[in-house]
């Protein structure tokens, strides 16, 4: 079975979920079932394909957290640093076995043939140049 599309209660896209997260949130009447697959049931609910949550959830708190991770990266950054193709990882600029730490200030987005390519180097010993500058993002309050 495939994944549930989950609509804020203002139709805005929000994540995907599986089918039994889907019922549990059907059960709990935190959603309800806006489009579902035509004859399918999961026990007494039909198989959702869209749900929307009965109240509005403020979405703020996914982009506004302080924490670097990799698709805190990916959505700062949008393509990979050193291609500008699609972005499937996440790069040290200087490398972790080198010292450097996973930091806004460290870490780009790259596709993996151009992550594979710079391996355990810094950009210039690849002869790689970075199409972006590492930063700490501007929707990270305090910074």
């Amino acid at each position: 079975m495939s994944d549930v599309l989950v609509l804020n209660a203002g139709y805005e896209p929000m994540h995907r979920v599986d089918i039994q997260h889907a019922i549990r949130m059907l059960v709990r009447g935190v959603a309800v079932i806006e489009e579902a697959i035509d004859g399918k049931t999961f026990g007494p609910y039909p198989v959702p394909k869209v749900l929307r949550l009965v109240r509005y959830v403020q979405m703020r708190w996914q982009t506004r957290h302080r924490t670097c991770s990799k698709e805190a990266v990916k959505r700062r950054d949008g393509r990979c640093a050193y291609c500008g193709g699609p972005a499937q990882t996440v790069d040290h600029v200087h490398p972790r076995s080198r010292g450097g730490q996973s930091s806004w200030t460290n870490l780009v987005a790259a596709c993996l043939p151009c992550n594979q390519r710079k391996a355990d180097r810094t950009p210039n010993e690849a002869g790689m140049r970075l199409l972006l500058t590492p930063h700490i993002p501007s929707w990270i309050p305090g910074y």
